[in-house]
């Protein structure tokens, strides 16, 4: 046991009256709360109203959620449809388990759907909420320390997460520390927020080319995490499931952002005709 190390909660809800509050589900409520605050200010910086990352959300979310539970469910289903397993538990979200790629890939529906219902292009949008989207990860990521989940190998380092015992793998079930996986994907995300908007600043992305630079930033990170965790997971070719659909999103997201940058380049001339919005110019105030 390492002389420090990051507590597991005791208990992962409380009772308000009769209704349960998880730290899970509150967790990915604060999340997309931040998400949408930060995309509705980096819209509304780009001549638009804030209300529409909001009506946009009410598509999105429940898309996502649905997606990414999906994707859970379908890399994972052993425990839901497995030998012993439990179908109707599938539904049960707020027990943990979802799919940030199934999120993404959810979400993006839900919010074509928002973004021609009220007559906004979803590249331009994209680019809006990117950084809302990494800063949402870093705050949901903490409901795996509520569920103690998701972890990584056992380590004695000063930030070791402590693990109770009905929660830790059986192989190593007298060991109490492990990677706090959760809290390095957390502080990654907020990089990743802060990576694409300083580039946005810097090099005026559009064409959804800031939320390319999110995705592709993200799955870097994820990357090297899922080469920590220890949880059960399918593996191909001795990498996790995750690790290759990390590497897969990245190289698309990666040569998104090559064919657009190009695209920007050729099209210089041309006044951002793809834009409905007017960027703010150099005397305007900073961009959030």
């Amino acid at each position: 046991m390492p002389l420090a190390f990051i507590p597991s909660p005791s208990i992962g809800e409380i009772h308000l009256g009769p209704l349960p509050l998880r730290g899970y589900s509150l967790m990915l409520i604060l999340g997309i709360a931040a998400a949408v605050w930060l995309g509705g200010r980096r819209w509304a910086a780009r001549g638009g109203e804030k209300t529409v990352v909001t009506d946009v959300a009410l598509w999105a979310v429940p898309f996502g959620v649905v997606g990414a539970r999906v994707y859970h469910v379908v890399t994972s289903s052993e425990p839901y449809f497995g030998k012993g397993g439990d179908p109707l538990k599938a539904l049960f979200v707020w027990d943990g388990g979802i799919g940030i790629w199934g999120a993404i890939a959810g979400g993006a529906v839900g919010a074509w759907i928002g973004c021609r219902r009220k007559g906004v292009p979803l590249p331009m949008f994209a680019d809006a909420v990117a950084p809302g989207i990494a800063l949402g990860q870093a705050i949901g990521r903490w409901g795996n320390w509520f569920n103690q989940e998701l972890y990584g190998r056992v380590t004695t380092l000063p930030w070791a997460l402590e693990i109770d015992p009905a929660h830790r793998p059986e192989a190593t079930s007298d060991l109490a520390t492990y990677h706090p996986t959760f809290l390095y994907e957390s502080l990654w995300c907020l990089g990743v927020a802060a990576l694409v908007m300083w580039a946005d600043r810097r090099f005026r992305l559009d064409r959804g080319r800031a939320f390319a630079l999110y995705v592709a930033a993200y799955c870097v990170g994820r990357f090297w995490i899922e080469c920590l965790r220890v949880d059960e997971a399918h593996h191909i070719l001795g990498l996790r499931l995750n690790g290759w659909t990390a590497l897969l999103v990245f190289a698309a997201a990666l040569a998104y952002l090559i064919a657009a940058t190009r695209h920007a380049f050729d099209s210089r001339g041309d006044a951002a005709s793809d834009r409905l919005l007017p960027r703010p110019d150099a005397t305007s105030s900073p961009r959030s």
